[in-house]
């Protein structure tokens, strides 16, 4: 995925959604984005490089990768729409 696509929005669709095996082949650093969005339930890109200490071209490489496989939801931020929302969204 290019940084010019644009991640998918959420779906209510199950087949949709991604498992922890689909995580398992991941890179260390989407792995620990996961864990986080695991932990907290929506957060900021920004939230996300502070908590796993993480460079933010490295979290938006994570959560690219993690939006390839279908494990994380992104939504665009009521209180500032320049930013993005992510959830976890992996079948249990």
């Amino acid at each position: 995925m290019s940084t010019s696509e644009p991640l998918r929005q959420g779906t209510d669709d199950p087949d949709d959604r991604g498992t922890w095996e689909d995580v398992r082949d991941l890179p260390p650093s989407a792995k620990l984005v996961a864990k986080v969005l695991e932990y907290n339930d929506t957060m900021t890109q920004q939230q996300i490089a502070e908590e796993t200490l993480l460079p933010a071209r490295t979290v938006r490489y994570a959560l690219n990768r993690l939006d390839e496989e279908n494990v994380v939801d992104s939504r665009f931020s009521f209180s500032d729409a320049r930013k993005r929302l992510y959830t976890l969204d992996i079948d249990c």
